[in-house]
């Protein structure tokens, strides 16, 4: 196994834990029919404050999940082509 190899499978890894945590972290966007009747209340008196930290959350998954195809591509490919 080539030292590319190593780093690429420990980078991918690390990107599906980070990915998991991330994901764990957040809140769950259902909230069924009492959440349907009482959201206007809560963004009325500002129940949303930390909506920042959520958002940042999101954002973070994304580009992580971004990183997670790319890698994983890249390695397939690099595999593919690379040991010809």
């Amino acid at each position: 196994m080539q030292w590319y190899q190593i780093v690429l499978a420990v980078a991918t890894i690390v990107t599906a834990v980070l990915i998991t945590i991330l994901v764990m972290l957040q809140e769950s966007k259902s909230q069924g029919l009492s959440g349907a009747i009482a959201g206007g209340a809560d963004n009325l008196f500002g129940k949303t404050k930390g909506r920042s930290f959520e958002d940042k959350l999101v954002k973070y998954t994304k580009v992580l999940t971004v990183v997670f195809f790319t890698l994983t591509l890249g390695t397939t490919v690099l595999l593919l082509f690379w040991n010809k």
